[in-house]
């Protein structure tokens, strides 16, 4: 896997690392979620369809 390039949310504080983050793989647009806490851990992928789907949903 290509190294992916991780940002958080504009609105997580900056105070500590009690974040989620996200990245989007180039090749295939697969969204990549991970603990900030654990950068080495468990990630979870989404088709972007999908996460755009949640993302629309939380934010209702």
């Amino acid at each position: 896997m290509n190294a992916l390039d991780w940002f958080k949310s504009s609105y997580s504080s900056n105070e500590g690392p009690d974040c989620v983050e996200v990245a989007i793989a180039p090749a295939d647009t697969t969204v990549h979620v991970r603990d900030s806490k654990d950068k080495d851990g468990a990630r979870l992928a989404f088709a972007d369809a999908s996460w755009a789907g949640f993302v629309a949903f939380a934010g209702r």
